[in-house]
């Protein structure tokens, strides 16, 4: 998507050389704040697995997430943690594994109105505005870990 330049091409060629094959980069920018981007790479001889870009996109959001966090440490240090009920962690858990409100409902017998409030009420304990949000910052403070959501 982006030309390479001269530069870019001989880092890929000593990376080639060291048996680094097809890779994927997660961009991160935060308005005003410092931007950076985490990198993923297979061997050379294996092919990037398409089913794996999500992980490598969540991975690479908490993992600059984290770089911030330690950036900032003083920040974090002043507000508490918020905490999530059981019900909010298990909706929060299930929308970090893909589902929607309604499979979520049908999964933990609750309505999908009941399970969209359990999603706002997380996000708004955090403070943000998305569900992959919810999932990144329960990453984050350990309520929910990448062994919860991929069943490793």
């Amino acid at each position: 998507m982006i030309p390479l330049t001269a530069r870019d091409r001989r880092v890929l060629l000593l990376g080639s050389h060291q048996g680094v094959g097809d890779g994927y980069t997660v961009p991160a920018n935060v308005p005003g704040e410092a931007y950076g981007s985490c990198s993923f790479a297979n061997e050379a001889s294996r092919p990037m697995a398409n089913k794996m870009l999500p992980l490598a996109q969540l991975a690479g959001v908490f993992a600059f997430g984290a770089a911030r966090r330690l950036w900032s440490v003083r920040a974090f240090e002043r507000a508490p943690a918020p905490t999530l009920t059981d019900r909010q962690r298990d909706c929060a858990l299930w929308a970090a594994r893909g589902k929607s409100d309604w499979d979520t409902s049908c999964i933990l017998g609750l309505s999908e109105e009941t399970v969209a409030r359990h999603i706002r009420d997380g996000c708004e304990r955090y403070g943000v505005n998305k569900r992959t949000l919810l999932a990144i910052r329960a990453l984050f403070d350990r309520t929910l870990t990448f062994t919860d959501i991929f069943r490793r």
